[in-house]
C-alpha cells in the first residue's frame, strides 16, 4: 500500500508542477504580449481615424527610407500611399474597428493602383482582419497583407522615432460630412450630424473612416 501511496502522491505532484508550469507560461505570454503591444502603439492607433493612420504608415516608411509620391486630391485609383523607394509600393490603409474584416474589394482596389502607378509591390495595411476571400485573392494577386499582429510585429521590428500616440494626438482627424445635408458629423453614440435633430443620419464608429482625403 505504501507504494501505492507513494505513486498516487508523486503522480499527484506531477500533474501539480505541471499545471503549475503552463500558469507560469501564461503569464509570461501575457505579459510579453502586452509588452509588444505597448512598444508597438496599437491602442492609439485603434483611436486614430482613417486619415492618422495614413500619416502614421507615411511616416513608417519613410523612416525606412521611402518618400511619398504626391497623389491626387481625388480618384487615387486605389492606392491610399504610394513610397517609392528601391522598390514603388502602393499601399491600402484600413484603419477599421478590430471586430470588422477588411474584404476582397480593398485587394482588387490596391492591384489595379499597382497598374496604374507602375508600382512593384501593392500592399493592404490594416489594424484588423482580412477575410478568407481577402487573403485567397491576394495571394493569387500577389498582393502582401498586413494584419493586425503582422502590424504590430512590423512596427516593433522598425522601432520608429516617432510614437502613434504622437501622431494621435497632434494630427488632426479628416473632418467627415455628412452624405445626407452635408453638415459636418460629430460623434455621440456613433458618428451623428451636427445638425441634429433635423437631420438623424448616423454612422456606427467601428466602421471605415470617409474615403475622401488631402493629398500627401
Amino acid at each position: 500500500m505504501d507504494k501505492v501511496f507513494q505513486s498516487v502522491f508523486y503522480l499527484f505532484l506531477i500533474i501539480i508542477l505541471f499545471k503549475l508550469s503552463q500558469f507560469a507560461y501564461r503569464v509570461i505570454r501575457e505579459r510579453r504580449y502586452m509588452k509588444e503591444l505597448a512598444q508597438s502603439g496599437m491602442p492609439y492607433i485603434d483611436k486614430m481615424d482613417g486619415y492618422q493612420f495614413e500619416i502614421y504608415l507615411k511616416a513608417l516608411f519613410q523612416q525606412l527610407g521611402y518618400k511619398p509620391q504626391v497623389t491626387q486630391k481625388s480618384g487615387d485609383f486605389g492606392a491610399d500611399l504610394v513610397m517609392k523607394g528601391k522598390d514603388k509600393i502602393v499601399i491600402q490603409a484600413k484603419r477599421y474597428g478590430v471586430k470588422n474584416r477588411v474584404s476582397l474589394s480593398a485587394v482588387q482596389e490596391v492591384y489595379g493602383a499597382k497598374a496604374y502607378y507602375k508600382a512593384n509591390q501593392a500592399w493592404v495595411v490594416t489594424n484588423s482582419y482580412f477575410t478568407k476571400q481577402a487573403k485567397e485573392l491576394a495571394a493569387a494577386c500577389d498582393v502582401t497583407l498586413v494584419d493586425r499582429a503582422d502590424l504590430q510585429k512590423f512596427i516593433n521590428e522598425i522601432n520608429p522615432v516617432f510614437k502613434a500616440r504622437e501622431i494621435f494626438e497632434n494630427i488632426t482627424p479628416e473632418p467627415r460630412k455628412c452624405p445626407k445635408c452635408g453638415q459636418d458629423l460629430v460623434v455621440r453614440d456613433g458618428n451623428g450630424c451636427s445638425s441634429f435633430p433635423s437631420c438623424r443620419h448616423t454612422e456606427k464608429i467601428n466602421k471605415e473612416v470617409s474615403k475622401s482625403r488631402p493629398s500627401l
